[in-house]
């Protein structure tokens, strides 16, 4: 074979051996499995609102046991909201208190009111005294921001045109005049002697009293005036006692009334001791130091329950002396009670933004508290308030009855 054959017949064979090779098509690839669906992320937890309360009362000072009364309720309606876990608009909220001593000074209550504006609280429950609460509520007044004063018992307190103040407890006129009417009726006083601390509580309060035992058929005998500061009541007390009236009343807090008891004791006078809701504490016969009769004193607290709602009330005068030590004074149910509406307005309005939970404040109407059902009026006052008639026993209060 020359070489050209071989070269002929070696390409053949080159060309059949790759035309008889057969080309494997590659494996196909098996499609990665689509991955699961990534679960929504969870909505975040709503922010948790904080919501400020302000009270304000006398802390220091000689009514201090009052003050402390009050913020102690307060204290205690900011625990039970937070243990049940109230929630607003649909969010859980927390409530912070913010207490403030006014020691029952008008210029301290307005400076302590404007700090608590600009701490841009969400409410405010007090003053206790109607002097502090009067000159503060102009200033809540102008920030918007809603006042509940749970023991203010001026006229005056409601009757200023502000759509933010609300009290939850009877004014100096049915409070004056229920007792100026009892004095005359039903204690046989025919001639009285009237005595106020020249406070706007005091001073209101001796004005209805006497107004009413006018109306009543008695007659007051002599008008003496003192300060909710004095400690030496001699000089007044002689004056009255030359005129010989059955029956003393005096407009004023008890700090002032024990002392004045003690000293009607030392000059021999037994009268028959009559006082509004700011004597009319647990405290009293201490102040007296044993000055007291049984029975010589009848004063009114600004509020009342009776029947199955007494129930209530005492249940939680029980729950107060088991948190607190002490007894209650006057006016810690009431500031109690304050708060939590307060917190139902906000509730029902689905905020506490002052502007937004306000109008549903003023619409408050039978609410159920521990001192009664609540409802206010166009100017701000409870309802049908009631008053309960006190005398001292044996150191201890004793209801006589309560009257509408």
């Amino acid at each position: 074979m020359n070489k050209f054959a071989f070269s002929v017949v070696a390409s053949a064979a080159v060309l059949l051996a790759a035309c008889g090779k057969k080309e494997e098509a590659p494996a196909p690839v098996a499609a990665a499995p689509a991955p699961a669906a990534a679960p929504a992320p969870a909505a975040p937890p709503a922010a948790e609102l904080i919501v400020k309360i302000g009270h304000v009362g006398p802390t220091s000072g000689a009514i201090a046991h009052l003050g402390k009364d009050n913020e102690n309720g307060a204290r205690m309606a900011i625990d039970d909201l937070n243990a049940k876990g109230v929630m607003i608009g649909g969010q859980k909220v927390t409530f912070e208190l913010l207490a403030e001593d006014d020691a029952a000074d008008p210029k301290q209550g307005t400076a302590v009111a404007q700090k608590l504006v600009d701490a841009k609280v969400n409410g405010v429950i007090g003053h206790l005294n109607s002097g502090t609460t009067i000159p503060a509520s102009q200033v809540y007044n102008t920030a918007g921001i809603p006042q509940v004063s749970p023991s203010a018992t001026n006229p005056k307190y409601t009757r200023q045109g502000f759509n933010t103040a609300f009290r939850v407890v009877a004014d100096d006129v049915q409070l004056g005049g229920t007792l100026g009417k009892y004095a005359v009726n039903e204690m046989k006083g025919k001639t009285i002697a009237v005595i106020d601390d020249r406070t706007a509580y005091g001073q209101g309060v001796a004005d209805e009293f006497e107004k009413a035992v006018v109306a009543a058929g008695g007659k007051t005998l002599d008008r003496q005036f003192t300060t909710d500061k004095a400690t030496d009541f001699t000089a007044i007390l002689t004056q009255i006692k030359s005129k010989k009236p059955d029956i003393i009343f005096f407009g004023g807090m008890d700090a002032v009334a024990g002392p004045m008891m003690r000293q009607m004791k030392q000059l021999g006078m037994n009268n028959k001791f009559v006082g509004g809701d700011g004597i009319c504490s647990s405290k009293l016969p201490e102040l007296a130091a044993g000055a007291m009769a049984d029975g010589q004193v009848v004063c009114a607290e600004a509020g009342g329950v009776e029947g199955e709602q007494k129930v209530g009330m005492d249940d939680f005068k029980t729950k107060f002396k088991t948190k607190y030590g002490v007894e209650v004074q006057v006016y810690a149910p009431y500031v109690y009670d304050a708060l939590m509406l307060m917190a139902a307005a906000m509730e029902k309005a689905g905020s506490a933004e002052p502007a937004k939970y306000l109008p549903e404040l003023a619409k408050t109407d039978g609410y159920k508290g521990v001192t009664g059902n609540i409802s206010f009026d166009e100017k701000g006052d409870i309802k049908n308030g009631a008053l309960t008639l006190f005398t001292y026993k044996d150191g201890k209060r004793e209801q006589i009855a309560v009257v509408r």
